[in-house]
């Protein structure tokens, strides 16, 4: 082959893959652009909310509190209603929930995965929140990580929300002291709208918990809360209703990210430490 033709050949091959390149970018670009109008539309209620199919999201569970009053794990558990449930076990300095140690040993009797979450105050320090978690909620292993609830939750703080600096500040401390105390890296829940005001390009390596009843997330996540009205067998008082959540991806990925056995004889003989 003459150096001409090599060289025509050369700016083909280039042309070819700049070609490539430009086609790959345009439909990531219009991927994006697609969910995120999807987005817009389902927030704006223009179109029905999207709820996470099972074929793609097999992994199933709850997260509840006293309110839920006494739940049958084993009702609950039976036909694959729920394979995991984070349960609430404190809240600011001092609060801890009424229920929290007999759903935490009826659900893991039961076979269900269990995590404990903590609501963020934002009227007391990281480190006595910290404590606060870690005086209720057992170092056992086949548990999930621990959980910081970031919410708004009164309308004084909706007014005048805290700074970002003050939320980075409550949470630094808490999950230095529950990553240290447990081993594992806390998980952080929180809206969609709060993670883009206090979270966005921080807390990498961690994973996200997002509550978005509209559509899936566009942030990255690890669990979805997709509806607050769930309605499932096992729970004593009628029509009460439980949030309803999906861990994003498979069964497999499910117990390799959080080194969970799978054998649930061995699960349920687990003591704490």
């Amino acid at each position: 082959m003459s150096k001409k033709s090599q060289s025509r050949t050369t700016s083909y091959v280039k042309r070819a893959i700049a070609l490539i390149i430009v086609l790959v970018v345009i439909g990531f670009l219009a991927h994006i652009g697609y969910k995120v109008w999807n987005f817009y539309r389902a927030v704006n209620g223009e179109i029905p909310p999207q709820l996470p199919t099972e074929e793609e999201y097999p992994v199933k569970g709850i997260d509840i509190s006293y309110y839920q009053g006494e739940i049958n794990w084993e009702e609950l558990s039976a036909h694959d209603h729920v394979s995991f449930a984070f349960i609430k076990a404190t809240e600011g300095s001092n609060h801890q929930d009424e229920r929290f140690s007999e759903n935490w040993d009826n659900a893991r009797a039961a076979g269900v995965y269990v995590g404990a979450y903590h609501f963020v105050s934002f009227e007391s320090s990281g480190e006595t929140q910290a404590d606060n978690f870690i005086s209720l909620v057992p170092k056992q292993a086949n548990s999930l990580p621990p959980v910081l609830d970031l919410e708004l939750y009164n309308e004084e703080i909706m007014a005048n929300p805290p700074s970002k600096d003050k939320v980075h500040e409550i949470l630094d401390t808490m999950i230095n002291k529950l990553e240290e105390y447990y081993g594992v890296k806390p998980i952080i829940y929180t809206s969609s709208n709060l993670y883009m005001k206090y979270l966005l390009g921080s807390y990498w390596g961690y994973d996200f918990w997002i509550s978005n009843t509209s559509c899936e997330p566009l942030s990255d996540w690890t669990f979805w809360q997709y509806s607050y009205e769930g309605m499932l067998p096992g729970f004593s008082m009628d029509n009460i209703p439980v949030d309803l959540n999906v861990y994003n991806g498979s069964e497999k990925e499910f117990y390799e990210q959080f080194d969970l056995s799978p054998d649930f004889s061995v699960y349920k003989k687990e003591e704490v430490n």
